[in-house]
């Protein structure tokens, strides 16, 4: 039986490359630490009032305490994913939550700014590479009729990291002080990078000579993965329009503690409870809007990206009632929970449409190239280019500023449409094995 499996390279049940317990406990864990990921990289943003007070820093150096990890992550996700596929998955993402976990604990030892931003930046080295290797090992263990579902149910482990984090760090400072909340979040990261050794991976994909004669060298792989990118021009386009709506997510998980603090007298601790619910109901708007996108596409798959060009278009309609109409109060705040379901409708889709043009032998370097994008043009822009506009103008302008930016969101997906299925048919064939060796640790061997 396993002979066969092998010979016409399917999974062992339904599409599954693995048992279905093992895909499901490979899922599970991956969620943990995604979940945990986002915890350690969003607890700060309840903090900003406290150490704003203690430290009198300005908003762009609040902004930057979050965007200082996006960066980190694009300029490694690449060296790093690229590690991951020729190597091991399973390995890599020990090594990643290890590194992030121990870098939050640090960060309740600084002393000052600078102290702070450089244990920040190391929080980014240990997440650089995780979305993008999680994403591929989890395309690549379930059938590719769930990838959608499965892919926004992961990237809403984000959202609902951040809910956790915001949560958390209001509460656990308001009782301890702000630096106690980095020691509490960052030990389970610790346990779950240790359990992680269970999962299993897949088989590593054989690549054609020419592909495995220029990723011997990093600057080989770049020079191969731009030049990809360049005639790959679906996921040129799905990259740039799923940074251009991160840009309006970030910017509303940094700054809305804030924003309730200031504009709507609440507590930190209050705002941060209330700021956590915009971000978990986009969560559930991450699962919700993958799988009715998936659903409405099936026979035409190329049809989500007009779908996702629609909903960025509805989102900024609704931000721009909120922060730029006359609404207040209540009324104002069912707005902003309306605008959080709907401003995660991409994050799903856009990794599922990037995995269905990236050849499988580099999947997780594939997914690092949308990763470098999401990070760099997207969450590293949002938290302090509104910082910037609010030490300018102010945070109630700024807020309902950085919104547009759904446009050009929009834009590029309508670009994506059109040569989604030519980029579709070059890949079309290439398939997945699993390891012939039931050993969970994920050994990267060469495929015959």
């Amino acid at each position: 039986m396993t002979a066969l499996l092998e010979k016409n390279q399917i999974g062992p049940q339904d599409g599954y490359l693995v048992s279905k317990p093992q895909a499901w406990f490979a899922f599970a864990m991956t969620f943990a630490l995604m979940l945990f990921d986002y915890i350690d990289r969003q607890v700060i943003v309840s903090l900003f009032p406290h150490i704003k007070a203690e430290w009198n820093l300005s908003d762009k150096q609040l902004g930057g305490l979050v965007s200082i990890i996006s960066i980190i992550v694009a300029v490694g996700s690449i060296p790093v994913a690229l590690m991951a596929d020729r190597f091991s998955r399973v390995k890599s993402i020990v090594v990643m939550a290890t590194t992030w976990s121990i870098a939050t604990i640090s960060c309740m030892f600084t002393s000052n700014y600078a102290q702070l931003l450089t244990a920040r930046a190391v929080v980014g080295v240990g997440e650089t590479g995780y979305g993008s290797v999680g994403a591929a090992l989890i395309a690549s263990l379930f059938p590719k009729r769930l990838r959608g579902v499965l892919l926004g149910a992961f990237f809403a482990a984000a959202s609902l990291g951040a809910v956790l984090g915001v949560v958390l760090g209001g509460v656990i400072a308001a009782k301890w002080g702000w630096k106690a909340a980095f020691g509490v979040v960052g030990i389970p990261g610790l346990v779950l990078a240790l359990l992680y050794l269970f999962v299993r991976d897949y088989k590593t994909v054989a690549l054609t000579p020419k592909l495995d004669h220029v990723t011997q060298t990093l600057g080989g792989t770049l020079k191969h993965i731009f030049g990809t990118l360049a005639r790959t021009r679906t996921l040129l386009w799905v990259c740039l329009g799923g940074a251009m709506q991160l840009i309006v997510v970030s910017a509303i998980w940094s700054w809305l503690p804030s924003y309730l603090n200031r504009f709507h007298g609440m507590a930190p601790d209050v705002a941060a409870k209330q700021a956590a619910l915009v971000v978990l109901i986009g969560a559930l708007g991450s699962v919700v809007w993958g799988y009715l996108v998936d659903r409405l596409s099936t026979r035409t798959p190329r049809n989500k990206l007009p779908m996702l060009a629609v909903l960025c278009l509805v989102t900024l309609g609704i931000f721009l009632l909120a922060f730029a109409g006359s609404q207040s109060g209540a009324a104002q705040f069912k707005l902003i929970l309306l605008g959080g379901f709907m401003m995660t409708c991409t994050v799903g889709v856009v990794s599922g449409v990037a995995i269905d043009v990236i050849h499988p032998g580099v999947r997780s370097t594939g997914s690092a190239v949308l990763s470098l994008f999401q990070n760099l043009l997207g969450l590293a822009i949002g938290p302090f280019l509104v910082g910037v506009l609010s030490d300018q103008w102010g945070l109630q302008q700024a807020m309902a500023v950085v919104p547009a930016f759904s446009v050009l969101a929009a834009l590029a997906f309508l670009a994506a449409a059109r040569c989604y299925d030519h980029d579709v048919n070059q890949i079309d064939g290439v398939q997945l094995a699993a390891p012939t060796s039931p050993a969970p640790a994920g050994t990267a061997t060469a495929a015959a």
